[in-house]
């Protein structure tokens, strides 16, 4: 049997201690170790990866914290557009949903894609078509609300800045204090099969149908049984632009690199290269975990069978 193992994210950026009050630090902390567990339990009852990572993504998606299903930001038009995708690394099936708007869980429309559509990716109203299909949960518009969110667009929403997700109070403060509103997840399950899942809200005042990293699958979300699972969380034009997810397990099969080698290669060098900021979390079928970032901070957490346990945001 294979080690089983678990990682979660809930966003990179700039992410101080100095900027966080005990409360809020406590309430991230155990909202990381509430969805460790939930995908982690998973795993301890011989359940299967992809099973295990969207427990553990729908943990944080219902929760006003994180920038995803119930947290979601603003868009330009005071909205919510969220995106996500799954990916498991047996058979390479893979799901993914952008701009859907009133879905309780993304990651959940995502697996229906996956797993009961003839398709891959799918958008906009014909997803909301599909997940009504599928008998998917919507919610209104006031599930979604939160005045945190709220604040946040309202001084952002008369300029032309899209804002990523931020807590300062004015707009100079919010461009300056980032942080990158994705959340994730990776799994090893006990034979030995990888699986990965992203969900995002994106980017308060995103305008246009934009959509960044998180959906596509080998750049916001990958998996490979012979390589690795990724789930990464930044500025997503720049992850789109470096082929993210997809590279580390390029260089792995290919350059024979080990997880936190190849991890290492595009966080630390070809996204800053760029001037990509934010991080990635990542699994091999070994059960090996890696937690990478180039930002000051990444929401994250992670748990194995032999009994390594950690949750942490700073770096």
């Amino acid at each position: 049997m294979t080690k089983y193992a678990l990682a979660i994210h809930g966003g990179a950026g700039t992410i101080l201690a100095s900027n966080m009050t005990p409360e809020l630090k406590n309430a991230y902390e155990t909202s990381l170790r509430d969805a460790l567990d939930a995908g982690f339990s998973v795993l301890a009852k011989n359940g299967s990866a992809l099973d295990a990572v969207v427990a553990s993504t729908k943990k944080l998606e219902d929760n006003l914290l994180f920038n995803a299903g119930k947290g979601s930001v603003f868009t330009h038009r005071g909205t919510h557009e969220m995106d996500a995708s799954v990916m498991e690394g047996k058979e390479f099936l893979a799901g993914a949903v952008a701009g859907v708007q009133n879905i309780r869980n993304p990651v959940e429309l995502a697996v229906e894609v996956m797993k009961n559509s003839q398709h891959v990716f799918l958008c906009g109203e014909g997803a909301a078509d599909f997940a009504r299909e599928r008998s998917v949960v919507f919610e209104p518009d006031s599930y979604f609300f939160s005045n945190f969110r709220y604040q946040q667009w309202k001084k952002a929403r008369d300029s032309d800045q899209y804002v990523l997700d931020h807590a300062d109070s004015k707009l100079e403060e919010l461009m300056r204090d980032k942080k990158f509103g994705t959340v994730g997840a990776v799994a090893c399950d006990a034979n030995g099969n990888l699986a990965a899942a992203t969900s995002t809200g994106g980017m308060t005042n995103k305008n246009y149908g934009r959509v960044g990293d998180t959906p596509i699958i080998g750049i916001g979300t990958y998996a490979n049984n012979s390589t690795c699972a990724i789930s990464c969380t930044g500025h997503g034009e720049l992850f789109i632009r470096a082929v993210a997810a997809y590279d580390v397990s390029a260089m792995m099969e290919y350059g024979k690199l080990s997880l936190e080698e190849a991890m290492n290669e595009v966080v630390m060098v070809k996204l800053k290269n760029i001037g990509g900021e934010g991080g990635m979390i990542g699994i091999d079928a070994s059960g090996n975990i890696s937690m990478i970032f180039n930002s000051e901070g990444m929401y994250r957490a992670m748990k194995d069978s032999d009994g390594r346990e950690e949750v942490s945001i700073f770096r």
